[in-house]
This record gives structure tokens, sequence and C-alpha cells, in this order.
């Protein structure tokens, strides 16, 4: 009896020690497009400045498995958006919103896609967003309010 009350006591002890290093590394899974801790995507960003949105979208796919970053889901709304598939597209820019609400680049292809779609009164709402994240401009902004120009 007194050996299994010993290893139960170890176990518990290791599970114990393991414990803070599982919560940082699940603290650390939701991230942002701040360079630290994110993934690379310089080649998915090179395939999509070619136009090549079928490996593109291959690649973010798989980068989604691994990782919960509100710039992949982006990424991966702006490639489905240019393929046309625009209700998908709509799903993984919501979902990078919902992981950061202050994400201009999402607000402002979520607006690109309304105005697509013809919805502009929700275009108009990812512009004024962007007019509260960023009063002085910026180029999502600027890019926004173009695409909206003669809607």
């Amino acid at each position: 009896m007194l050996k299994k009350t010993t290893l139960f006591s170890f176990a518990l002890l290791g599970t114990m020690a393991l414990t803070p290093a599982l919560t940082s590394t699940a603290a650390i899974a939701v991230d942002d497009d701040t360079p630290i801790g994110s993934v690379d995507l310089s080649s998915v960003r090179d395939k999509i400045k070619a136009a090549n949105y079928s490996a593109a979208l291959e690649e973010l796919r798989g980068l989604a498995e691994d990782t919960q970053q509100a710039d992949v889901y982006n990424l991966l709304g702006y490639t489905l958006r240019k393929t046309g598939d625009y209700a998908t597209s709509l799903t993984y820019y919501n979902k990078a919103l919902q992981l950061q609400p202050d994400f201009k680049a999402a607000r402002e292809y979520l607006g690109e896609l309304y105005v697509e779609t013809g919805n502009v009164g929700k275009a108009r709402e990812q512009l004024a967003a962007l007019t509260r994240l960023c009063p002085g401009g910026c180029e999502e902004r600027e890019d926004l309010e173009k695409a909206l120009e003669g809607k």
C-alpha cells in the first residue's frame, strides 16, 4: 500500500510540475500579427503577390491547423475572397477579428469584401472602425475609402 501511495505522490508532483509549462504553451497559442511568436508568412505573402491563390490556400490551411493567429485567418479570408469564395472568406475575417478586434488589415479586407458583395453599409461600418483605430489616417483606411468611392 505504501508503494502505491508513493507512486501516486510522484505522479501527482510530476503533473503539478508540468502544469506551468502546459499553461504557458496554451497562453502563446493565440497570437496576433506582431512578429513576436508569430509564424513566418513570407512564403504565403509571396504566393499571394504572385496571385497563386491555390498554393497560398494550401499553405495557410496547414498553418491554421497548427496555430490560431489573426494574420493567418486574415490571409485565409483574403485568399478565399480573391478566389470568389465570399462566404468562407467572411468566416475567416470574423475569426481574425475575434482574436484581434483592432486588426486594421482584417477590417480593411472585410470592408472590401462587403464592397464586392454590394453591402456598402457594412463596408462603411468597417471604415468607421478604421477611423477610430487610426484617426490620423493609415493605409488600410485609405484603401477602404478608395474601394468605397463611387459606391
